[in-house]
């Protein structure tokens, strides 16, 4: 019995479980776990880093394409060159897709990429790159409006938590301190900043069913599948209105070219798949908190290579969106710890966001 204890205590130590402390044997977390935990965090400030960094250049870059590239086309060869390499990898990998994920798709798609990415490439030939980012800041409002709806109706309960509220009210101050400076630039459109706010909502009501419909489990397909449907109908679109026949090839400048090439590779490829991976790991309004940050980061690009003034209200403005970020952060955070407690016994073990 003694030699069945003793190899049972010499196997916890080659597995990594126990270790000799003080004299004492001390058994520790696997290393693999540790490292795996590591990685993982590694993982998820990248695909924020991502969607809060890369999403908030693409207002400029999206400005330099429609120069020279109606926007409607500009939004479908994004989206289909992106798409067609996404759904390849996800192939090569041994995807195929079904009924229910082409179903899924385009309802992701339409709302997504025809109607919220149409709308803004459309808009931001009438609005500048920055105040379309301060617009699309209403998505977390959007969200928490449309998830609160889906919650009264479906369980009878209210799902907003204080904290959130007063990160969405904090953000809304930040925002509105940049458009009142930003709404005096010539150039604005009534039309185009309704237009960037449908984007906004139709996007927002995407974020709040993609839980609700059958996606593809592999990363690259549940990527692939909604970028490809949305751009299959932005080109439809295109060549219904006209503007496949309103495009001049010979007259596409570098700049808009370089531009649509970024838009490809940066704001679809990489952002979008790091978007989709969030989505399947946080609570949809803390993802959504990408959309305070990219209005900093379009002010910002705005100054550092447009040349425009850099003022105490933006700084202000930018606090207070940071701030706001945080907010909605714990809030969030609460939620969830709270729902665990709630939870039975059995249930309690899922991956949270950190």
């Amino acid at each position: 019995m003694f030699l069945d204890q003793t190899a049972q205590i010499m196997a916890l130590i080659r597995s990594g479980k126990m270790v000799n402390i003080g004299g004492r044997p001390v058994i520790v977390p696997n290393s693999s776990k540790s490292a795996s935990s590591h990685s993982d965090a590694i993982k998820m400030a990248l695909a924020f880093a991502a969607i809060y960094i890369v999403w908030g250049s693409t207002y400029l870059a999206i400005r330099y394409a429609v120069e020279t590239i109606p926007p409607l086309v500009t939004a479908g060869i994004r989206h289909s060159i992106a798409g067609g390499i996404l759904l390849a990898w996800a192939w090569a990998r041994g995807y195929r897709p079904t009924r229910e994920h082409w179903i899924s798709g385009f309802v992701l798609g339409g709302l997504f990429f025809l109607v919220g990415h149409g709308t803004l490439h459309w808009a931001e030939q009438y609005v500048g790159s920055g105040l379309a980012a301060l617009l699309i800041a209403t998505e977390p409002m959007f969200i928490l409006v449309l998830a609160w709806a889906l919650s009264v109706v479906t369980t009878g309960r209210q799902t907003i938590s204080r904290i959130s509220v007063l990160g969405l009210g904090l953000g809304v101050v930040g925002v509105a301190l940049l458009t009142g400076a930003e709404l005096t630039v010539k150039g604005s459109s009534l039309i185009g900043l309704l237009a960037v706010l449908l984007g906004s909502l139709a996007w927002s009501a995407g974020v709040v069913i993609t839980p609700r419909i059958k996606l593809p489990t592999d990363a690259i397909a549940r990527t692939a599948i909604p970028v490809v449907c949305g751009a299959a109908m932005l080109l439809a679109t295109a060549g219904i209105t006209g503007e496949f026949q309103a495009t001049h090839w010979a007259s596409i400048s570098l700049k808009s070219a370089l531009g649509l090439a970024y838009l490809v590779i940066f704001g679809s490829v990489v952002a979008f798949t790091a978007y989709t991976w969030l989505l399947q790991r946080c609570p949809p309004a803390l993802v959504a908190t990408h959309t305070y940050a990219n209005p900093v980061v379009a002010v910002f690009l705005g100054w550092l290579l447009a040349s425009e003034p850099l003022t105490l209200r933006v700084v202000l403005a930018s606090i207070a969106i940071l701030g706001a970020i945080v907010l909605i952060r714990r809030g969030e955070q609460a939620a969830t710890r709270h729902a665990a407690s709630a939870a039975p016994a059995e249930v309690k073990s899922f991956e949270q966001c950190a």
